[in-house]
This record gives C-alpha cells, structure tokens and sequence, in this order.
C-alpha cells in the first residue's frame, strides 16, 4: 500500500528541509574558520581542529571527514585557547577515538572520540618548555620536552602507560646543552632521536615501546634528524643544518635511508636549501617532502626518486608557519599553512600523488 501525503502537509515538509540545510552547514563548519592543525589516521579518514571568531576571542572546532574532506561532521572540540604567542596547538590522532591535542605547555586527550577531554600532566617540567611532539603506541604515549633557560637547556623523552594522567620523563633519554632539540616517529617501529648544539646525536628504536635499542644516528655531526616512519620495511630520514646556512633564510639538507629499522643510515642526496626545515614526510622510500619557510613564503620541496632529483612548490605568501606535514598512506599527504589569527589567515593542502601536486583542500 502506498501512504498519500496531503499536498499541505507535503508543502510544509518540504519547507522546513530548505530551511534547515544553510543552519545545519553552519553547525558543522562555523562562520570563518580556519584551520590550525590536522591529524590523519588515513587516505580518506581525517581531522582538522580550527577556529573561528568568537566575539573577541578565538572559539575551537574540531571537524573530521572519512571520505578525504567531500564531506566533514563536527565533534567535540577540546578546551584549548589560540594562544597569543603563536605557539603552533597541534592535533593528533593515534585511532579514531584517541587523539591529542597541545599548544606546547598544555595537553589534553580524548578517548572518546572528542565527547570528552582530560588533562596530562609532565612530572617535573618546569617552565619555560614547549612539548613538541606526543603521539601514541603499542599502549604507550611517548612525548619529546625541551626546557629552556640561560643559556642552558635540555630535551627529554616522555612517557606513560595509554589513557595516565601523567607523562613522566624516561630515565637516559636526554640531551643537554644551549640549544637542544629532538623528534620521534612511529609506524613500523618507534624511532627516537634527541641532540644538542649542532653536535652527535643520540638515536634509539623498538618495536615494541617498552625495549629499546641504541643505534647509529641517521645524521652526522652538524647536522639535526627529521624522522619519518618505516615505509616498505626502510627508513627516510632527513639531515638539516642549523638555520641560515648557506645563507640567511635557507638551510642545507639531505636524504638518508636505511634498509631497515635499527640499520645503518647511508646516502647523502641534497634537497633544495629554500627556506627554514619546517617539517618532514615519506609516503615510501623514494617518495619524500621537506616543508620550509623563508622570506615569507612557503616551500614544499618534493622527491619521487629518493632525493636525485626535486621539485618545489611554493605556497601563498602566508609566511608564519607549515605544520604538520605527514603521509598517512596511499601516496596522501597534508600540510597546514600559516595561522588562524594571522593576517593571511591559514589553509589545508593535501596531495594524493606522493607531494608532486598540492591542492588547497576546502573545509565545509
């Protein structure tokens, strides 16, 4: 049987859906936002936490898509202000329900898919630091803290057990010095490497978070590691120098890989100098991405054949900042550029052919 809907009742209906639709697009993406950082989990499955005006403030908002942003549902933001000190609030998600979010001294974390955040504590960090990297594996949270102050300061690796409280700091991992500085990577194995002054940096690995094991730094002296994941069973790395070398606003950097986790760093392709190393990726062995500022533009420099050869792409001039920059898989990449309260506001690219084409991705 079919039901007949009186053609008033049928008029009303009708109505009320067209009225809906401009309200609830702008539940999702709120009036002027702007993104600040992004997490992947995937291709097609990610997250952007922005902000938009919110009376004389900043409000949060975190959105997520499944289907590489065609599409974009809101979930729960965390409590977390734009800081006025344009310290970068940086996203990340470890599954569809846990994430992480830090603007480098405060950090939150969801277990829930966003319905709820709680505070993580840093046993003994004392102020001035900034947290610049947390992320979670094989049931441990693993973070990276360097703590400044007169001329002397150190970086040291955090962790705890997945959903405590509090990170506290892993007896033996740690550089001191007047500048100190560190990265990890997980994805096939846990990399850690922490360094001071442009000198011999330290370097361990587990597969499993608990046992690690010391091993040949993938960067010779004078030079800092940027790591990415193991990618088909090798592991990419990239060497930068201290900033303003070779000249002002650009920095000499190179390619090293090694066959597996744990092996020895070799190779010594150079990348284009352009800017500032800002970020790093591998979508696989050959396929790299070096994210750089300098004189207020932005670079993408691009490798599909293991650091022989580059292209670069060069951003809108937004000149503050590209964070963010990872492969999630599938020859996909992203990158933030610039800022939510900056004059030339910030923008999400993604690329889907290993970082030989960027295309600003649209939110909403």
């Amino acid at each position: 049987m079919i039901m007949r809907i009186p053609a008033l009742l049928a008029s009303v209906l009708t109505l009320l859906a067209v009225s809906a639709s401009p309200a609830t697009a702008e539940t999702v993406v709120p009036r002027g936002f702007r993104p600040a950082s992004t997490s992947w989990t995937g291709p097609d499955t990610g997250y952007v936490l922005g902000y938009s005006p919110c009376g004389k403030s900043w409000c949060p908002a975190l959105l997520g898509t499944t289907d590489g942003g065609a599409h974009w549902r809101r979930l729960g933001a965390p409590p977390m202000a734009l800081p006025d000190n344009h310290n970068h609030v940086a996203l990340t998600f470890t599954g569809d329900r846990v994430a992480y979010v830090s603007d480098g001294v405060h950090v939150r974390t969801t277990r829930d898919g966003g319905k709820s955040w709680h505070p993580v504590g840093l046993a003994g960090a004392r102020e001035p630091y900034y947290l610049s990297k947390i992320t979670e594996t094989a049931g441990r949270v693993f973070a990276v803290l360097t703590t400044f102050g007169d001329g002397h300061g150190s970086t040291r690796l955090y962790s705890g057990a997945a959903g405590s409280p509090v990170l506290v700091p892993v007896p033996g991992f740690a550089a001191a010095g007047g500048i100190t500085y560190g990265d990890l990577a997980v994805g096939g194995g846990l990399q850690v490497a922490l360094g001071a002054d442009y000198g011999t940096e330290k370097y361990w690995t587990s597969r499993d978070g608990v046992r690690f094991t010391p091993a040949e730094p993938p960067c010779p002296a004078g030079s800092v590691a940027s790591l990415a994941g193991v990618r088909d069973r090798q592991v990419v790395a990239l060497c930068s120098s201290s900033p303003g070398s070779p000249q002002p606003g650009s920095t000499e950097r190179r390619l090293r890989h090694a066959a597996k986790l744990g092996g020895t760093f070799s190779g010594g392709d150079a990348a284009p100098f352009a800017g500032i190393t800002q970020g790093f990726g591998a979508a696989s062995p050959s396929s790299a991405t070096v994210a750089a500022e300098g004189g207020g533009t932005g670079f993408l420099h691009s490798t599909a054949d293991g650091g022989r050869t580059w292209t670069t792409t060069v951003l809108a001039d937004r000149g503050l900042s590209l964070t963010d920059l990872d492969f999630p898989g599938g020859g996909t990449g992203v990158v933030v550029d610039g800022q939510p309260d900056a004059d030339g506001g910030s923008a999400l690219y993604r690329t889907t052919d290993g970082g030989h084409n960027w295309r600003e991705q649209p939110i909403g």
